[in-house]
């Protein structure tokens, strides 16, 4: 029996082997042995609940800092579409956004409301789940400053509402359980002017294009710094990588971006081992010139060709 004929009935779509490069910014990955478009959170609810427990389960956003390999993903991929994508104030400058929509589009939505604090979600590629996930930031700000609480579905499809203080954030890091899939977070701001809150996204965004390869196929942020943000004397990871000879440098069609070198593009025919060697190289080189091991910041899934 096919994995799919496994599956529970569902409102929203199910695909059977389904290609998930086109899910990806780095346009690179394999297929999905089935992909899982819910229609709304009963519909993912339902499905988590009466999906057999030996069946893996992977969530993915908008694919902004995810490798999926070439081998594809076996199991259930699940993405969550625009019934996710809300986003609507709450009052005493709240703001609830669901975990499909875009970071920037979040920031903007609070800038129209006169809530600021959320700015520099503007500069954080990808998606509220993923920001939710991994404590995502930017600029010295970062998710956990500014969230009340989030909302997640967990793998027997229980709905489950969790205090930041539940959420155990550290740098680039959650304590979240694996198998939660974040559906929608409380935000909370200050009070504002919207045009001043549109000229401090401004300053971000233009500094984002003017150090960042932004235009290009790429998953951001390749590798976290080794140390949190205010230590002193901290160490960079670009700065590592360059002290390592990483700029610029090629396997395959991947590449460390010339203008960013902790950033890697897909330079038109990467494959996603290109990019997972291209990686690990520059790993292996800055352990060996600084003694630091670079932890990945790009979430890689899935298994290689």
């Amino acid at each position: 029996m096919s994995l799919i004929d496994r599956l529970p009935e569902v409102r929203g779509v199910l695909k059977a082997g389904e290609t998930l490069a086109p899910f990806t910014w780095f346009r690179v990955g394999g297929p999905a042995e089935v992909l899982f478009l819910p229609k709304d959170e009963a519909d993912l609810s339902h499905f988590l609940a009466e999906t057999p427990e030996d069946v893996p389960v992977f969530v993915m956003g908008v694919g902004s800092n995810l490798l999926v390999r070439d081998g594809g993903i076996p199991g259930v991929v699940i993405r969550l579409g625009p019934a996710f994508g809300k986003i609507a104030p709450e009052g005493d400058n709240r703001l609830r956004v669901g975990a499909a929509a875009l970071d920037k589009m979040a920031a903007k939505q609070a800038a129209r409301a006169g809530v600021s604090g959320l700015e520099f979600f503007v500069g954080v590629p990808g998606s509220i789940g993923g920001a939710l996930r991994m404590n995502a930031g930017c600029y010295g700000h970062e998710t956990k400053d500014v969230l009340v609480e989030a909302v997640a579905i967990d793998r027997l499809g229980r709905r489950i509402v969790a205090p930041l203080e539940e959420l155990g954030y550290s740098y680039r890091h959650s304590e979240a359980p694996d198998d939660w899939i974040f559906v929608e977070a409380l935000f909370q701001g200050q009070a504002g002017a919207p045009e001043e809150i549109e000229a401090r996204m401004a300053e971000i965004t233009a500094q984002r294009e003017s150090t960042q390869p932004i235009r290009e196929k790429t998953g951001g942020s390749t590798f976290a710094n080794p140390d949190p943000p205010g230590t002193e004397n901290q160490r960079r990871s670009w700065q590592l990588i360059d002290a390592a000879g990483g700029r610029g440098r090629r396997v395959g069609g991947a590449q460390m971006s010339e203008q960013h070198c902790n950033f890697m593009i897909n330079t038109g025919d990467a494959t996603a081992a290109d990019i997972e060697n291209l990686g690990e190289g520059i790993r292996a080189d800055v352990k060996a010139q600084s003694g630091v091991d670079l932890r990945w910041e790009i979430r890689r899934v899935g298994e290689k060709a």
